[in-house]
């Protein structure tokens, strides 16, 4: 199977997993469960390449830092979306989907369009691919525009898919220092979950702190 429709497979699989856990508990539970495993495992396997043997306490204090961040996070996604917050409900479904229509737009637009790369740190980006990312954020943006009552909408989701390019640029970055090209393995077209999720692990707290505080 060629790799582009692997891609697309694996993120139609994880759009409806998006969607199950929105509605049924059980499947969110163990979705959680399953990324936060996943995802220490893979940032492990990252910081064991990076940093050297001879310090020890150095990776165990960063591990226990990614630790506790991830469990911040995922409860917080598990506090929100067991809640009745629909507005809460609302945002993180914002927030999510700005991560993703980022990841596609950029995917697209830098298949197509390719040009310059922006970086030596995640040779496949390039400035066409940014662009993308921006337009189908805005897109995302005019659908949610009836469900979310904030001034700077546009200029909010700029920032969150700003901030989800960082969180992937990270990522690279890391990937880089370890001479990786992907996390892992587990989604096929794509990589690891890491790779998938590096954008959301920045985004969805900057994101909550910015639509509850305008």
């Amino acid at each position: 199977m060629l790799e582009i429709n692997k891609r697309i497979l694996t993120s139609i699989f994880l759009i409806i997993s998006l969607f199950l856990a929105f509605y049924y508990e059980i499947f969110l539970f163990i979705s959680l469960i399953f990324i936060f495993f996943q995802i220490f495992y893979e940032f492990q396997l990252i910081l064991k390449k990076i940093i050297s043997k001879k310090k020890p306490f150095f990776t165990f204090s960063i591990l226990i830092l990614i630790l506790v961040i991830l469990l911040f996070l995922l409860t917080q996604i598990w506090i929100v979306l067991t809640g009745n917050n629909l507005s809460h409900k609302i945002n993180l479904l914002f927030i999510i989907l700005i991560c993703i229509s980022t990841d596609i737009g950029g995917f697209i637009f830098g298949k197509i369009f390719k040009g310059k790369k922006i970086t030596k740190i995640s040779p496949n980006k390039t400035y066409s691919g940014m662009l993308g990312s921006y337009i189908l954020s805005m897109i995302t943006t005019f659908y949610f525009m009836s469900y979310l009552n904030y001034n700077y909408i546009i200029l909010i989701s700029i920032v969150l898919s700003t901030i989800s390019q960082i969180g992937d640029f990270f990522i690279s970055f890391l990937k880089r220092k370890a001479n990786l090209k992907d996390t892992g393995n587990i989604l096929p077209g794509h990589g690891g979950l890491l790779d998938r999720f590096d954008g959301l692990i920045f985004t969805i707290p900057i994101g909550f702190i910015i639509l509850n505080f305008i």
